[in-house]
């Protein structure tokens, strides 16, 4: 049984409307276009769709299984239409790539070389915690985006990892833990400590870290800047945690003391994320290629 796809359109908007003439303006047509479509459309499919009652109408049995299916074949189509569009489109057009902020510092080069490859789309980043991009990604705000892993589990993303690294105490010399090479949750149980905010997936995994070990973790102060944490720790304040790659950044190193943290051991492990159930833009595509070259997986 051949349909009519605009026919199908006109239904579905009058459908979801409730009124042919609401569905003529928002289709910017007649009202006898309207009409004209959904007749041939119920002739089409051999049954009356809809039932008029004075300037509304209401569907019929069978016109509520065209118009949830037809929803679902406008879907199709419409994305169909944007990934045809898309063929031509890598030479310009925009990518917006959520990044949370103590990510960002690992992307200057793969943004470098994007821009040498495609000099006419336009990138931009948004930097955001990875609670908030992870839900951006969810809904459809951002095509991709990079968090910290685990995310979160009830969002069912797509994930591709792309470097991990081993997470370190950075505290006071003067520290009980400060003689070692590594150290334990257990031995920062009576330490003051200085943590990222909430937000961040580093103290989410730390809180957990915590609770297993049935530890109750002195926090005495909270900043969303790593290096302030580490201004704080070298002032004696307390005792923070960074992932391997913020140790060589640090500003008063030979005033702090690291150990990697053990028992248990911890990771930082970095990962891009997209929407499994949605359309990959080139551009997108392209971006997470250059990314794998020039990151690696």
């Amino acid at each position: 049984m051949p349909i009519d796809i605009r026919a199908l359109r006109y239904f579905v908007e009058t459908a979801r409307l409730r009124s042919f003439t609401q569905a003529a303006t928002s289709l910017y047509v007649t009202q006898s276009t309207i009409s004209k479509m959904v007749r041939q459309l119920e002739d089409e499919v051999g049954q009356p769709l809809l039932i008029r009652e004075g300037k509304t109408v209401r569907l019929t049995d069978v016109g509520r299984v065209v118009y949830e299916r037809g929803q679902e074949a406008l879907g199709v189509v419409h994305r169909l239409t944007l990934e045809v569009a898309d063929m031509s489109s890598l030479g310009r057009g925009q990518l917006t790539v959520g990044i949370p902020p103590m990510v960002n510092l690992f992307f200057s080069p793969a943004v470098s070389a994007f821009r040498q490859r495609y000099p006419n789309l336009e990138l931009s980043l948004a930097e955001q915690g990875g609670q908030v991009v992870e839900q951006r990604v969810a809904g459809g705000e951002l095509e991709v985006a990079a968090t910290v892993l685990p995310g979160d589990s009830g969002l069912a993303l797509e994930t591709r990892q792309f470097a991990k690294y081993p997470i370190w105490a950075v505290g006071p010399r003067k520290a009980s833990w400060a003689r070692g090479k590594t150290v334990s949750l257990s031995a920062l149980r009576d330490e003051p400590l200085v943590l990222l905010t909430e937000e961040f997936s580093l103290t989410r995994k730390l809180r957990q870290a915590f609770l297993e070990a049935r530890i109750e973790p002195r926090v005495v102060a909270q900043s969303g800047h790593w290096d302030f944490l580490a201004s704080m720790a070298a002032a004696g304040l307390g005792t923070t945690f960074l992932p391997q790659p913020f140790l060589e950044r640090l500003q008063a190193r030979d005033s702090l003391a690291v150990a990697r943290v053990t028992e248990p051991g911890m990771d930082w492990a970095l990962a891009h994320i997209w929407s499994p159930g949605r359309y990959l833009s080139h551009a997108a595509r392209a971006w997470l290629q250059v990314c794998e070259e020039v990151l690696g997986s």
